[in-house]
């Protein structure tokens, strides 16, 4: 067994030049490196040459798509990915030893970094009202003390159930089976804080909350626009479809308020030139946007084009498409031709040059696909800026046709998944209708608590248990510091885990830790080895098999710890088969067949080789929307307004680190080395401020009423952000987002667009 670290990383900064390319061998070598460090040659070539493969094991990472089998590389990961699936692959433990040794109180304080570090849960674990330590526990008294406080609960809706994007469909299904059963929709997920804007946007203009591309479409583009998205770091394999794009003859322009490597220049490592060529430049042009200026771009682009049609009539909008596919377009041409090219200049930070050129490349393509991520998502006008994006692929009919669409790209691998199982608090009647058909008891119509509304009604006793599956809640959550008021205040905390992190540390008067198996790892039950299915980005539903031996005889998987609570809970009321469930994952499978749609004969479809695509209406000229059409929509100029003096925030993640979770002190790509405890600013801003590089300042943001909140300690880094904002590592930076700065109508915190001022420390 390896060792894990007895003491905390010493920070030590040191800057370098960013670099200007993405990949190559450095990758090769600290995903090797990263992963020798945690495992043994062995499991780390199981782990990596069964990962994405058919019958493998799928990328707990991010959800980028895998390519059609038979035209998949050996080696088709990532370095994330492949230090992703090692890290959970570790040898190092963590036994009831170690909790004894540390107490809550100390662990309180260790960082992210080194949680993470101390290994696999191996055993449940509890921690009793007025004690500092876990102690160990069986799985019967766990589940059974878990139980008894949820039916000795007033009111179901006193209850939350968390779930993050690692857990597989059939965790999920079961998961918002038994809340339901319960008697509550409080169901709260990591959506709600990274894509919930795409969802409402989406499901507002087309009728679904999903994209509507695939990766042949990408292939296939003339046009790629990349808008606040970082593909380096935070889904690296899309680098691979954007270097076949460009060897098709696409044309890639990358919107972001920091220059990021990946979009630059990919050197592919599976591919000869990109180990010892110069690799292929990504995007043809990079606008050097102001945060949240995507939604003014939009709105002067699509200004543009009505202007072109004006000059030539007939040639450049889809008027059959628009005349059959939509509705709403003379309100929102009218709209759109009163948007002054002053506000779009004010809010872009751009010049009109350089949108007429982007422009220009939009008039000579004739299949155009937007992709985004959360610096699009993550700003209070989030989901007037995506309906914008609609608009624009609406006027050229780049919707619904190869080669053309919507991509929201999703950064966790079974997020979009959990949706489609039922995971959220406002799943439409027609899934509850089906769940009643299905399994003959009727689910709680009112909508349930999002992330956002947990925290707050946790904050006033009105949550008093909470159950986490998978995920880091207090680190994810915005306001940290009211985040984790809240969560102590409750009765009971409960995390189903497979390694210790900062949500552990923060507990209720009871606070339970439920060990489970990881993806990579092999599931035994009852009727034989199991598997598990998982979605990607582009609805693509397919199998995940684990390969290795468990790292506890004590674990269980996340299907036996949800059907055994619902077991101790529920007492057969309403009589649901869960043992059934938990012995044969194909018995879930059987299930979800007949209530979500698209899934069919689940087991026998999905065992075939690439699983099963779900359908898209859009792509079938149907949209579900209020009025049976695409919706053109309106949306109003906004600007963030930044008083002298202080800057736009946007968290961000370091090339090293996975969701909450750094692996190193490091972010190579951007020269930051040794600590993450640094701004990233402007060198004009930084004249301006009066500040220079090495400069430690505290973070203040400042919102309504005066209120403030503070990040201490920080380093000033020159760096080519754009003017008048500033960048920091997240989760770091979390205390700084107040718990009500959230997108108007998604209720999506705005971790992207956060007044600061930088304060010297003297």
């Amino acid at each position: 067994m390896k060792k894990p670290p007895s003491e905390e990383p010493q920070e030590d900064l040191t800057v370098t030049p960013p670099k200007t390319w993405a990949a190559g061998v450095p990758a090769v070598v600290h995903a090797l490196e990263y992963s020798l460090e945690q495992t043994s040659p062995r499991e780390t070539a199981v782990d990596l040459l069964t990962m994405n493969q058919v019958g493998g094991i799928d990328c707990p990472g991010c959800a980028w798509a895998d390519p059609a089998p038979g035209h998949r590389h050996r080696n088709e990961y990532c370095e994330n990915g492949a230090k992703h699936i090692n890290d959970e692959a570790t040898t190092r433990r963590i036994t009831r030893e170690f909790f004894r040794e540390h107490p809550v109180s100390e662990l309180a304080r260790r960082s992210d970094l080194w949680l993470n570090q101390q290994g696999r849960l191996t055993e449940p674990m509890v921690k009793r009202p007025g004690s500092d330590h876990y102690e160990p526990v069986s799985w019967r008294d766990a589940l059974q003390l878990l139980a008894g406080e949820l039916k000795a609960l007033a009111s179901p809706d006193e209850a939350a159930f968390y779930t993050s994007g690692r857990a597989s469909n059939e965790a999920a299904f079961i998961l918002q089976l038994f809340s339901r059963a319960f008697g509550t929709n409080n169901l709260p997920d990591c959506s709600n804080m990274c894509h919930e804007s795409s969802g409402f946007a989406l499901h507002e203009t087309l009728g679904t909350g999903k994209g509507t591309v695939s990766l042949d479409d990408l292939h296939h583009a003339d046009l790629i626009f990349l808008v606040g998205q970082n593909p380096a770091t935070n889904h690296p394999r899309q680098l691979s479809a954007l270097e076949q794009a460009k060897l098709n003859g696409a044309r890639i322009v990358a919107v972001n308020t920091l220059p990021e490597a990946g979009l630059m220049r990919f050197k592919n490592p599976q591919k000869p030139r990109g180990l010892v060529g110069k690799g292929v430049e990504i995007a043809d042009r990079f606008l050097h946007i102001r945060p949240g200026g995507d939604l003014a771009l939009f709105q002067g682009l699509n200004r543009l084009l009505l202007e072109a049609e004006d000059a030539r009539p007939g040639e450049v909008l889809a008027h059959e498409f628009i005349a059959s596919d939509t509705t709403g377009f003379p309100e929102f041409a009218e709209h759109a031709r009163q948007i002054s090219w002053e506000d779009v200049l004010a809010a872009t930070g751009l010049t009109r040059e350089e949108i007429e050129a982007v422009g220009e490349d939009v008039l000579r393509s004739e299949r155009v696909i937007v992709c985004w991520a959360m610096g699009v998502t993550q700003h209070k006008h989030g989901v007037p800026t995506i309906r914008e994006i609609v608009n624009f692929l609406l006027l050229r009919g780049n919707l619904g046709r190869a080669g053309a669409g919507a991509c929201p790209v999703r950064g966790h691998s079974n997020v979009q998944g959990d949706r489609t199982m039922g995971i959220w608090e406002q799943m439409p009647d027609a899934f509850l209708d089906a769940l009643r058909d299905e399994f003959g008891f009727d689910p709680p119509r009112p909508h349930g608590l999002d992330s956002v509304n947990t925290v707050k009604a946790m904050r006033e006793g009105r949550i008093k248990v909470f159950l986490a599956l998978a995920g880091n809640f207090v680190r994810a959550a915005p306001d940290s510091e009211v985040t984790e008021e809240a969560m102590r205040r409750c009765r009971v905390t409960a995390h189903i885990s497979t390694k210790l992190n900062r949500s552990h540390t923060v507990c209720g008067e009871t606070a339970l830790i439920l060990p489970t198996l990881g993806r990579t790892e092999k599931d035994f039950q009852s009727a034989g080895e199991q598997f598990v299915t998982v979605e990607n980005s582009m609805s693509e539903v397919h199998t995940s098999h684990g390969k290795l031996k468990p790292a506890s005889p004590l674990l269980l998987s996340e299907v036996a710890i949800l059907c055994r609570l619902a077991r101790h809970t529920l007492d057969g009321t309403p009589p649901l088969p869960w043992e059934e469930f938990e012995a044969d994952y194909g018995a879930i499978r059987d299930r979800i067949s007949r209530v979500v749609p698209g899934l069919h004969d689940f087991n026998r479809r999905v065992a075939r080789p690439g699983g099963i695509r779900l359908p898209n209406p859009v792509n079938e000229g149907v949209y579900p929307t209020a009025t049976g059409k695409a919706m053109f929509t309106r949306n109003s100029w906004e600007m963030p307004q930044v008083p002298e003096g202080h800057l736009l925030l946007q968290t961000l993640r370091s090339h090293d680190q996975w969701n909450t979770i750094p692996y190193t002190l490091n972010d190579r790509y951007r020269g930051i080395h040794g600590s993450r405890q640094v701004v990233l600013v402007n060198p004009a801003d930084l004249t301006a401020l009066g500040l220079a590089e090495g400069d430690r300042v505290d973070l203040v943001s400042v919102w309504e009423g005066g209120v403030e909140r503070r990040a201490e300690g920080f380093q000033v880094v020159p760096y080519p952000a754009s003017r008048g904002s500033a960048a920091a590592y997240y989760p770091e930076t979390q205390v700084l987002v107040p718990l009500d700065s959230v997108a108007d109508i998604s209720n999506q915190p705005t971790s992207k667009g956060i007044l600061v001022r930088l304060e010297p420390t003297g």
